[in-house]
């Protein structure tokens, strides 16, 4: 198993310590491009892939995303049959 599927699996448990960076590598290996509006976008973050769009706010001070931010990119994923 390579660290995409190993990441999607982790993903699907909804864990509490999944990070930015990690939902980073895989929506970008998952083909997504991750696209900021400008010096103005703050901590707001997209990725973009075909029709599909996911936005994310960079969590900080801490590094792990939120639940409800988790189960927002699932469904996101599941409906442009990703997952």
């Amino acid at each position: 198993m390579g660290k995409k599927e190993k990441l999607i699996e982790r993903l699907k448990n909804c864990p509490k310590d999944f990070t930015f960076e990690e939902m980073k590598s895989l929506l970008e290996s998952l083909g997504f491009e991750m696209s900021n509006k400008g010096r103005t976008s703050g901590s707001r973050v997209k990725f973009i892939k075909d029709n599909i769009g996911v936005v994310l706010h960079k969590p900080h001070p801490r590094k792990e995303l939120l639940e409800y931010q988790i189960k927002q990119i699932l469904e996101a994923l599941e409906q442009g049959g990703l997952l």
